[in-house]
């Protein structure tokens, strides 16, 4: 079972590495969900880890109903991140009624080509999870990350079992939202999945001394003095954890 860890720093990916991930998603402001690195931030992260590089594609935040202008951009992103290294792309495009958008998607799986490309949590904002399923699996992207359409895939691990017997080998299903080291276990064995994804992340109190009082650039109260970072520690307990549940399943179906 694998583990792929979502980070927006170079140090998070460092530390992702060591703790055993077999592949990070790249992205900044996951405040917004994740949005698009930009290019030092993508060639920096290369040049520092040797596993898998996926890079979100995801022009902005918000819905995933891009307009001619934004899905140009996609375009161009793809081939910068290519340019730089990445094994695989991140990306999620939906229509006007939260469908998958097909076509647009099929368009940018074959520009990415030959990396891999998952489809990612757009799936969950849209009305039918099974046709969103046959709809990617037209895209010949390689696979999902999805939460079951619920806001955790704690809520949504029976929808993620389903979806992973109605995908029948020809498509990865990989759990993501709200994965953590008590509860990543017992969604292995429920779901039948085998690649997983997490952000791991950590706030910490920012090293300035000097805090303007009553200053603030965002809408989010201290949002200046706070950072999030990827532990080491942290990946290493997740692998352990599906070691583990893939250790006790192979034990099981040999007895």
């Amino acid at each position: 079972m694998d583990l792929e860890v979502c980070i927006d720093s170079v140090e998070s990916a460092i530390a992702a590495e060591r703790g055993g991930a077999k592949r990070v998603e790249l992205c900044s402001d996951l405040l917004e969900g994740g949005i698009g690195p930009g290019a030092g931030l993508i060639a920096s992260v290369r040049r520092h880890i040797g596993i898998a590089l996926f890079v979100m594609i995801r022009p902005r935040g918000g819905d995933f109903c891009y307009t001619d202008h934004e899905f140009e951009v996609m375009e161009e992103e793809i081939g910068h991140a290519r340019h730089l290294g990445a094994d695989g792309i991140v990306l999620g495009i939906l229509d006007e009624q939260g469908r998958v958008d097909v076509k647009r998607t099929r368009h940018l799986v074959d520009l990415a080509g030959p990396l891999a490309v998952t489809f990612h949590r757009a799936i969950d904002m849209t009305p039918d999870l099974p046709a969103a399923l046959h709809d990617v699996l037209a895209t010949g992207a390689t696979r999902i990350l999805t939460s079951g359409g619920a806001p955790s895939v704690v809520l949504g691990v029976e929808e993620i079992a389903r979806l992973v017997q109605a995908a029948q080998g020809r498509i990865s299903i990989m759990p993501g939202g709200g994965l953590k080291a008590d509860n990543i276990a017992a969604i292995a064995r429920a779901t039948g999945a085998s690649e997983f994804h997490c952000s791991a992340r950590t706030a910490f109190p920012s090293p300035m001394r000097f805090r303007k009082p009553g200053m603030a650039l965002g809408y989010i109260h201290d949002r200046e003095y706070q950072r999030f970072i990827v532990h080491e520690a942290s990946v290493r307990t997740l692998v352990e954890a599906l070691s583990s549940a893939s250790t006790n399943a192979v034990g099981a179906a040999t007895n």
